[in-house]
């Protein structure tokens, strides 16, 4: 018998061509088709007044505070805290820093102007910001006691040093450098919204680039892996609640330079807005889900349908009610994601175990 030779069989089949996940990338962008579909709406429904550049700028230019804040919000929340003292360190920033950059020829209250350089007003109510929130992480992670409850004292303490810091007044009479904060330009675009924009990138590398985020990431999914693996659990939540705190002090010093005057009223309920922006953004409150882009799409959605509302004549008092039901429909989505990806771990680490 002659022996025949056959054709070498190929060992590996080719791989099969990935296909497009529709569902996924609408789950993925389903808040960026969301803020597409208001401005859309509200086009029609305000004759175009509402998608006017100049109005569009001024969304922006308000939601910058909220959106420099949720920035930071986003790691609190990854790590299942949360910090409900933004507001207070915001007035507690914007007192202190406007009794520094009051105009030689103020007098107001007992604060009469000190001649410094701008920059040592701004530097001081960061610090502020930045001594806050360090206070709170201490507390968090040496005390022990939850975030709710640490960041709620601090709301209530913050906002009562702001009262007794200003005899309850504003601070006026600020200079012109450090109101150029909240109503400068370069080029034609507010600072506000360049201040935003430097926050975001900074908080974008900090949280994807660097092991700071990635510990971030590691302690919201399993904080006793992470501890485990020889993470600092505390020395990184410490971390956080100052970086928050530093930038609800930025926040503040934009706020007071944009109305010209350190109120110690100012940030009242701009937590709820923070929190809101961040949860619609995406950020999970079951841990270790989040990304800054979210942060802001979730900030716009909240500035647009606030802008939306005025224009349209809404009572204020409704606008209240409409955000409410953003954030518990927001926070059910979330419930609803977080529960698919439990059980998915849960099946995983199955797997693995057999």
């Amino acid at each position: 018998m002659s022996a025949t030779t056959t054709a070498p069989q190929e060992t590996k089949a080719p791989q099969a061509r990935k296909r497009f996940d529709l569902g996924g990338f609408v789950r993925k962008y389903l808040i960026v088709f969301i803020l597409i579909g208001l401005v859309i709406l509200l086009s029609f429904l305000t004759d175009g007044t509402f998608i006017q550049a100049q109005n569009l700028i001024n969304v922006i230019r308000q939601v910058s505070a909220i959106g420099i804040i949720a920035a930071g919000m986003v790691f609190v929340i990854m790590t299942l805290g949360i910090d409900l003292s933004v507001g207070a360190i915001v007035a507690m920033s914007a007192v202190v820093a406007s009794s520094l950059a009051q105009a030689v020829s103020a007098s107001v209250i007992k604060y009469p102007g000190l001649d410094v350089p701008v920059i040592v007003p701004i530097l001081v109510g960061l610090a502020v910001g930045a001594a806050a929130g360090l206070v709170n992480g201490v507390i968090i992670t040496r005390f022990k006691i939850a975030p709710f409850i640490a960041t709620l004292g601090m709301m209530t303490a913050g906002r009562g040093i702001a009262l007794i810091y200003s005899g309850g007044r504003p601070i006026s009479s600020l200079k012109d450098g450090f109101n150029w904060l909240g109503q400068g330009d370069v080029m034609g675009i507010p600072v506000p919204i360049l201040l935003f924009a430097v926050v975001v990138v900074v908080a974008s590398v900090l949280l994807n680039r660097t092991r700071f985020g990635r510990y971030t990431y590691a302690i919201g999914g399993n904080e006793q892996a992470a501890r485990v693996s020889g993470i600092n659990i505390d020395r990184v939540k410490i971390g956080i609640y100052t970086f928050i705190g530093l930038l609800s002090g930025l926040a503040g010093m934009v706020l007071a330079g944009r109305i010209g005057s350190g109120n110690p009223q100012l940030g009242t309920g701009i937590e709820l807005d923070v929190i809101a922006a961040t949860v619609i953004g995406g950020t999970s409150f079951a841990g270790g889900v989040g990304t800054i882009w979210g942060s802001v799409v979730g900030a716009l959605i909240i500035g647009i349908i606030n802008n939306g509302l005025d224009l349209l004549n809404v009572s204020p008092f409704l606008q209240q009610v409409v955000k409410g039901v953003i954030i518990v429909v927001a926070v059910i989505i979330d419930e609803r994601k977080s529960g698919g990806r439990r059980r998915l771990r849960r099946r995983r680490s199955a797997a693995s175990a057999q």
